[in-house]
């Protein structure tokens, strides 16, 4: 296995382990992590973010993640947090 091989499935492994820590903290629906360069976008789906407003639902992500981010693993992130209900109109809508 090649270095951009190797790079590549550490990058893999560490979406996961993301995922998973959300998974785990928040007993979401669905959760997907992707990275473009040193640029994470996280899409949480849960009842847990249902009459959350928008800072508190990226309040709620932060929470897991602020280890990781406090020691510069994650930096920038764009998030965005649904309820199951807003995820479908989402999905049918913009997707």
């Amino acid at each position: 296995m090649d270095t951009k091989e190797t790079e590549q499935t550490n990058e893999a492994q560490k979406l996961k382990e993301i995922e998973q820590l959300l998974q785990d903290a928040l007993s979401l629906d669905e959760v997907h992590v992707t990275q473009a360069g040193t640029h994470y976008k996280i899409v949480a789906v849960g009842e847990c973010f249902d009459g959350m407003g928008r800072v508190k639902q990226q309040q709620t992500i932060y929470a897991p993640l602020m280890e990781r981010i406090t020691s510069g693993e994650l930096h920038a992130l764009t998030i965005n947090a649904f309820t199951p209900t807003q995820w479908k109109r989402e999905k049918i809508f913009n997707m």
